[in-house]
C-alpha cells in the first residue's frame, strides 16, 4: 500500500479529504497544512503520493514538487486558472469542486502506477564471492602493469565492459586471459 500525504492550507480541509481515503482503504501516513510540513514527512517515506492544494500556507504546490523525493506522484487539487499555470512532471490535477469518485479513481490509479514502477526497479545485483575475488584479481593486474589506483581500475574495466557490451565479471575474466597468458 502506498503512503499517502494530505496537505491543504486548512486543517478541516485536509481531515476531509483523509477521511474520505481511509473510508475507502488507502492508507493516509500524515495531514499537513503547509509544504514544509508535508516535505519533511515525505522525508521519512521511500515512495508515495502528495495530495495538496494548488497554494499551501507557505508555497506553491510547484514548489513542493521540486523538493520531494523523485518517487512520490503528486495530485493537485485547485481551480482551473492554477492549472492552467504549470503543468509538471508527475503532477496530476483535479478541478474544484472536488468530486469524490474522481478522487478516488484518480488515487487508486497513481497507486498502481507507483507500483508497476516499484516492480521494474531492479534490486542490487549479487556477486558470487569467486566473481569478486575474479574482477579483485583483474584490477591488481591493472593495477601492477598499468601503475592504476584501485579506482582507475576499477573505472577501465567498467568502460571495457560498457564498451564491448559483456558484464563486469566476463570483462575481468578477458583481463585475467590476456594480461597473465
Amino acid at each position: 500500500m502506498n503512503n499517502i500525504i494530505v496537505a491543504f492550507p486548512k486543517m478541516e480541509n485536509a481531515k476531509s479529504i483523509k477521511n474520505i481515503l481511509v473510508k475507502n482503504g488507502f492508507q493516509v501516513s500524515a495531514v499537513c497544512t503547509a509544504g514544509t510540513q508535508a516535505l519533511q514527512h515525505a522525508d521519512l517515506l521511500e515512495e508515495g503520493i502528495v495530495v495538496c492544494a494548488g497554494r499551501l500556507q507557505d508555497m506553491m504546490y510547484t514548489q513542493l514538487r521540486e523538493n520531494l523525493p523523485p518517487h512520490f506522484g503528486m495530485l493537485v487539487v485547485a481551480s482551473a486558472g492554477q492549472q492552467e499555470e504549470g503543468t509538471r512532471d508527475n503532477v496530476v490535477f483535479l478541478t474544484m469542486p472536488l468530486k469524490v469518485h474522481e478522487l478516488l479513481s484518480t488515487v487508486a490509479m497513481m497507486s498502481g502506477e507507483l507500483v508497476r514502477i516499484r516492480k521494474r526497479k531492479p534490486g542490487p545485483a549479487r556477486r558470487s564471492e569467486k566473481d569478486r575475488q575474479m574482477i579483485h584479481k583483474a584490477k591488481e593486474v591493472l593495477m601492477a602493469r598499468n601503475h592504476m589506483t584501485e579506482e582507475e581500475a576499477h573505472r577501465y574495466m567498467q568502460k571495457i565492459s560498457m564498451d564491448s557490451g559483456t558484464g563486469l565479471v566476463e570483462t575481468a575474466q578477458m583481463i585475467l586471459s590476456v594480461m597473465q597468458g
